[in-house]
């Protein structure tokens, strides 16, 4: 039994409504051409109604509110791009409730691997990903590369080549497709990031 089985609800709730939209827009063919606003949208306002939520019961866990709204809790924060402040507070919480043995250590890698891309730092543990110059979806530069294998099995995920086959896999059955113009959304990507307080 969960002790906060509303808070669980509209957790997944807020999930659901984000996966709906990136469906739809997936379907309309617009889902990759830089951050669509009605996207942006949503994310902003999951995050705040997270904090919210956070800031009345904690970092949501499995004891809180079950495994599913954890999870939905944790995609949630990943999207949630705007708010560099709630992502890196985020980040903090969910390092303690990892040290704690109440979350899994998979969610915080990817989430401080996010955080460390959208700072343009490199990223330790190669779970983010873009295209690159030559037209293919590569890791996100790595930190520490020549250990990004041992980093990634010690935790048990798969090898970075691996995720990467993974990774172009998906991409293609999305109809995910290298950028018209590349500078330009590098452009965009860096003024948006300056824009939100990531650099």
């Amino acid at each position: 039994m969960v002790l906060y089985p509303q808070i669980a609800r509209k957790i997944i709730q807020m999930q659901k409504q984000d996966l709906v939209l990136r469906d739809k827009l997936l379907k309309e063919g617009v889902l990759f051409e830089g951050y669509h606003p009605q996207m942006e949208e949503l994310h902003n306002k999951n995050a705040e109604k997270l904090a919210s939520i956070i800031q009345e019961i904690g970092y949501p866990t499995v004891h809180k509110v079950g495994k599913k709204a954890t999870n939905s809790t944790w995609l949630i924060i990943q999207h949630a791009i705007g708010k560099p402040a709630f992502m890196k507070n985020c980040a903090t919480l969910l390092d303690i409730e990892v040290k704690q043995g109440n979350a899994s250590k998979v969610s915080w890698v990817y989430l401080t691997d996010r955080i460390a891309v959208l700072s343009n730092k490199r990223q330790l543990y190669g779970t983010q990903f873009d295209w690159d110059e030559n037209g293919e979806l590569s890791p996100n530069p790595i930190k520490y590369a020549k250990n990004i294998n041992k980093r990634r099995i010690s935790i048990g995920l798969n090898t970075i080549e691996e995720q990467t086959r993974l990774m172009r896999k998906k991409a293609q059955e999305e109809q995910q497709t290298f950028p018209k113009d590349y500078a330009k959304r590098k452009l965009n990507m860096y003024l948006w990031q300056k824009k939100v307080g990531w650099i």
